[in-house]
């Protein structure tokens, strides 16, 4: 660890007040016993745009220990963010963090529940040139994790999405269904397409053009194309009464929720 970093740290915790404040000695003699202090001081060089500073302090709280550190380095190497984007690297720190064990509703619960995702994601297609095989019917594992202990809505859409295709497994619309509903109800844009489209082919056409609508006020830009497609499809086969009764739906849902 340099010494602009020690230094930059100890000025950091002096502002933090006398309940966050940590032996400055402490921070300069026995680095290893303050993580938690360098991940935040991480945390603040990043937000100032010092990347490079950023991923030393948060390398430095990995190695000794902090989860939230380790994730941090992992979405800055998916993204390329502040350092070369290597996938493989990315999926070592998320793999080491989708390791730990923690308790829904503690601190590290969010770093864990993303970095499940994340490994299922890597799994789930592979990272060429890399010991890294795709392996669906182990993704499938890894979502389900994150689905089920920690109730994150990105892998119930994933896992909706496999049993619909039978991707890892044995195919289920019964499964589906009850994941993409789950993740629906929480807001996820993609579910609620999803979950849309299977009611509007089912014979459920109202609440299915109504979800298709919800979901595209909600998609993100990356998600727009698909969703918009999908839905405009649907419209053009519904009669007007329908379209016109799942607008009001839809409008509804937006303000409400999904149930």
């Amino acid at each position: 660890m340099t010494g602009r970093l020690f230094a930059g740290a100890l000025v950091l915790f002096g502002t933090l007040g006398p309940a966050m404040a940590l032996d400055e000695k402490a921070v300069v003699q026995q680095p290893s016993r303050n993580p938690l202090a360098m991940f935040r001081f991480g945390f603040s060089a990043y937000k100032r745009g010092e990347k490079q500073e950023a991923v030393e302090a948060y390398r430095y709280a990995a190695e000794n220990g902090q989860v939230g550190a380790r994730w941090k380095l992992a979405r800055m190497y998916a993204e390329g963010d502040g350092v070369a984007r290597n996938d493989y690297e990315a999926f070592k720190f998320f793999s080491e963090v989708a390791q730990q064990e923690v308790q829904p509703g503690s601190r590290d619960e969010s770093y864990v529940s993303d970095a499940l995702v994340a490994v299922g994601n890597y799994l789930r297609r592979g990272i060429p040139g890399t010991p890294v095989a795709a392996n669906p019917p182990i993704a499938l594992e890894y979502y389900m994790r994150a689905a089920a202990t920690y109730r994150n809505a990105d892998a119930q859409f994933q896992l909706g999405r496999m049993f619909l295709s039978g991707e890892g497994g044995a195919k289920s619309v019964q499964q589906a269904a009850r994941w993409l509903q789950l993740a629906a109800e929480k807001g996820h844009a993609g579910a609620q397409a999803t979950l849309g489209n299977l009611l509007f082919q089912s014979g459920k056409v109202v609440r299915g053009l109504a979800l298709m609508t919800t979901a595209l006020e909600r998609a993100a830009p990356s998600d727009m194309g698909w969703i918009r497609s999908m839905q405009e499809e649907a419209f053009a086969l519904a009669g007007e009464s329908d379209r016109r009764t799942a607008i009001a739906l839809a409008e509804d849902y937006l303000a409400n929720g999904i149930e």
